[in-house]
């Protein structure tokens, strides 16, 4: 528990260093270099667009990672007379301690100390529980952080391959540029910063993927109506339609949530806790 409340903090200092890394990168360096002549560059150009569809990107990423820590998974444990300690509220929700009696569809979080409704899982890299009020700007962090990773590999190729005069034509050329720019590194042939360059297209390429697997993977989840915790435990649920699935996690206003952060539309607990 205490490595993972430990890893509950280095996760989000990690991403967020990562992050300032690779806009750092590209503004002062990727960017730049994509300009030749600055005097005679036409307003559309490819380096301005690069830079405007880079900025988008991470505004996205970034605004929608605020927002699943801000909206944090309500804490339904909060007035009920559950008994002492986080074990006896986990045995509660879980049934074992009066069957029958456990909010549907809840969890007790024993890094967040808080029962959430429809929860998915506690993600590290937001130090925070994945669960209806959020879900949906979770899926769009994932998904504009794999977007804005694959953006930066394109841009540090382009890169490399001016700054080092090779060519990535051939798809085996970046499979070997590691290996062989650490010979090159200790040679003495190759810069510093060319080299972290290198480890970094690595790292973007290995995010990247990771959030967009990750991603594909909460969608099918949520077409199905489905939560993670709930395939893990086994648990039997209703069968709906699949839109009525995708408009219970992304609203109506599911195209606003495309193009710019905004809140999620709340669950279905906290619409009827209202009515």
């Amino acid at each position: 528990m205490l490595v993972l409340r430990l890893l509950n903090v280095v996760a989000p200092a990690y991403f967020l260093c990562i992050s300032l890394v690779t806009f750092v990168l590209q503004i002062f360096l990727f960017i730049p270099s994509m300009f030749r002549d600055p005097s005679t560059t036409p307003l559309f150009s490819p380096a301005l667009l690069h830079g405007a569809l880079f900025l988008f990107l991470s505004a996205n990423a970034l605004g929608n990672y605020v927002l699943v820590i801000q909206s944090s998974p309500e804490d339904l444990g909060k007035g009920l007379n559950l008994g002492k300690g986080a074990e006896m509220v986990a045995d509660w929700l879980d049934g074992s301690r009066s069957p029958g009696s456990a909010l549907p569809n809840t969890h007790f979080c024993r890094l967040c100390a808080r029962v959430t409704q429809r929860h998915d899982h506690h993600c590290f890299f937001t130090g925070n529980c994945i669960g209806s009020r959020n879900m949906r700007n979770f899926i769009m962090f994932c998904l504009y952080t794999s977007l804005a990773c694959l953006d930066s590999l394109v841009a540090g190729m382009a890169y490399i391959s001016a700054a080092l005069s090779m060519s990535f034509a051939n798809p085996l050329a970046f499979l070997t540029l590691l290996p062989h720019s650490i010979s090159q590194f200790f040679s003495g042939a190759l810069l510093s910063s060319e080299m972290f360059v290198i480890l970094m297209l690595y790292l973007w390429l290995g995010i990247g993927l990771a959030c967009a697997g990750f991603c594909c993977h909460q969608l099918l989840l949520i077409l199905r109506g489905q939560t993670r915790y709930q395939v893990r435990k086994g648990m039997v649920i209703k069968a709906r339609p699949w839109r009525e699935n995708l408009q219970e996690v992304f609203g109506k206003r599911w195209l606003l949530g495309l193009l710019i952060p905004v809140l999620n539309v709340g669950s279905d607990y906290r619409r009827q806790k209202e009515k």
